[in-house]
């Protein structure tokens, strides 16, 4: 056999080998059980640059996003976090009596239901919860994880500013701002960031596969940041909202939160323009903060080289009020409070596209089930929304439901619709009125859209009264 021969029939060989080596490579990842990363986000709102919010400054997110699907129409099912987190990690609907506030707890409203962590705990997963999940950190603890769920000392509101204590409210509760010079990591938000960061590269280590739950706390009050953060945005620039009165024709049962005012304002006035620049300057300057920690934790993930084999879900788990209609935070049933931020990433699937679909919060859990081959259990609310990943052009539900304390809600591709418990309603036509600002329920042209919207509602809490 001359040189020549030998030299091509080595070059055979080895690209051979190296192809073999390649699919033997692809078919064991294929193999591999599909990591789970969920972050929860607490009053994180559609306000980030990937949502139309180039007043926000949140590079991180955005950048995931471009990596991702972007869901548009994400809401939750209860606008409090207690009761939404419980709904969605049971895929359960709220009623009059079940995950009602933010005191809500699985364990205690429906103690029979299978958590979506403690499905991937009996399929073999090492399920961890990092931060804020549930808003009880020990509800359903036993069954949902498989080592106690971590949380920093100190709860979400440690302060590192002399003055933020000074004035304490009957709450407790100290001022609702502070800009200290402190390092990033003195705060819990940092410390839970390094918590999953360490388990991520322990899984790494030892190839579990995992169902990794990480929760921040900010952007909820307090806005405690550090001060290179607030930094970030020149107050005098930041622009308030325009609509700062009730809608037109709002019933009386409409109502705004009072949790912001369990707080010390300082030196502002509620109502006035400083306190409206200053509430939102707070707000902007935590979801930076939380961006650059999420950042953090999306790098480690592609850095350990597992975020191959990882379905990466951003969640927030309602809405916020930032000033609309004198509001500030959640709690009612306006468009502001119920809709949320979902962004979704699933290797191979669709990357750098947003879509319409309708979602509600309740179908994460069937969907990450659906993603990783797991079964769910056959009495959840939610529906797979797998698909959408496949072809986010494609609808998917023709109306989302919500509840909060007295008023049931449903939305629309087109209109937001609320019936209050004595018979008050609120109709909006969200697309030539997206902010709210007129009640249009009594209105004779829209007489069919009404009784479409009530038929539809009914049927919806229909369904969550289902689950016994």
């Amino acid at each position: 056999m001359n040189k020549y021969v030998t030299f091509v029939l080595g070059l055979t060989f080895l690209f051979t080998s190296c192809k073999n080596e390649k699919n033997k490579t692809a078919e064991t990842q294929a193999q591999k059980p599909m990591n789970v990363l969920f972050i929860a986000i607490d009053d994180l709102r559609t306000e980030l640059g990937v949502y139309g919010a180039p007043q926000v400054k949140s590079p991180n997110i955005d950048q995931f996003a471009k990596e991702a699907l972007v869901f548009n129409r994400a809401y939750c099912n209860v606008p409090v976090c207690g009761a939404s987190r419980a709904s969605l990690l049971t895929s359960i609907l709220p009623t009059k009596t079940r995950f009602v506030d933010f005191r809500a707890k699985a364990q205690e409203d429906v103690p029979n239901a299978k958590t979506l962590p403690s499905v991937f705990k009996d399929a073999g997963y090492t399920s961890i919860s990092n931060g804020k999940i549930f808003h009880y950190n020990k509800d359903a603890q036993e069954s949902s994880w498989s080592e106690n769920p971590w949380m920093p000392e100190g709860g979400h509101a440690v302060s590192y500013d002399p003055e933020t204590k000074k004035v304490i409210m009957k709450s407790g509760n100290g001022r609702v701002y502070e800009a200290p010079e402190v390092s990033e990591r003195v705060y819990p938000d940092y410390k839970i960031a390094q918590k999953t960061i360490k388990d991520l590269r322990r899984f790494k280590e030892t190839g579990e596969s995992f169902f990794m739950a990480c929760g921040f706390f900010r952007p909820h009050m307090p806005f405690y940041a550090p001060k290179k953060y607030w930094d970030l945005y020149d107050r005098d620039s930041i622009a308030i909202a325009n609509n700062r009165y009730l809608p037109e024709n709002a019933p009386s049962s409409l109502r705004g939160s009072g949790e912001f005012k369990t707080y010390n304002f300082g030196e502002y006035e509620p109502g006035t323009e400083e306190f409206h620049k200053m509430m939102r300057h707070g707000y902007y300057a935590c979801v930076s903060y939380v961006d650059q920690l999420v950042g953090e934790v999306l790098s480690e993930l592609e850095n350990l080289g597992l975020a191959e084999n990882t379905v990466v879900v951003l969640w927030g788990d309602h809405g916020w009020h930032l000033g609309e209609h004198e509001f500030w935070g959640k709690h009612n049933t306006l468009h502001n409070a119920l809709q949320v931020p979902l962004i979704v990433k699933v290797p191979g699937k669709a990357k750098g596209q947003q879509t319409k679909a309708l979602i509600e919060s309740v179908d994460i859990y069937p969907t990450l089930c659906d993603l990783a081959n797991l079964d769910a259990p056959d009495y959840i609310m939610g529906e797979s929304f797998a698909s959408v990943l496949d072809n986010p052009e494609q609808s998917f539900r023709e109306s989302v439901y919500a509840r909060f304390k007295k008023a049931d809600a449903i939305v629309t591709e087109k209109f937001t619709y609320s019936l209050y418990e004595n018979g008050e309603e609120m109709l909006f036509d969200i697309k030539q009125d997206p902010q709210e600002n007129k009640n249009i329920v009594a209105d004779l042209e829209n007489k069919s859209v009404l009784k479409n919207m009530q038929s539809d509602l009914k049927k919806k809490i229909e369904l969550a009264t289902s689950y016994k």
